[in-house]
């Protein structure tokens, strides 16, 4: 029995709210302590006011969308019971 562990595949931007693949993410010291954020928006922060705008709008239309499609599947779930 090997007890040599696996590192994700993955992990969870907290700045998106998703889950990346490990190449795609770096590790930043915050307050709060060490945290993975995905290189995507770490250079989304690098750009014009409009286009960090314009990004934060996609994340949180995404954000929403997936909460949304959650919702829904909840409600059927609990109205079939």
């Amino acid at each position: 029995m090997s007890t040599v562990k696996k590192e994700p595949a993955t992990r969870y931007c907290y700045h998106c709210r998703t889950h990346h693949p490990v190449e795609e993410m770096k590790l930043l010291v915050t307050k709060t302590g060490s945290r993975w954020r995905c290189i995507k928006s770490i250079e989304a922060v690098r750009r014009s006011k409009a286009e960090r705008d314009q990004y934060g709008r996609e994340v949180s239309a995404a954000n929403q969308s997936e909460a949304s499609s959650r919702a829904r599947i909840l409600n059927k779930i609990q109205s079939e019971g």
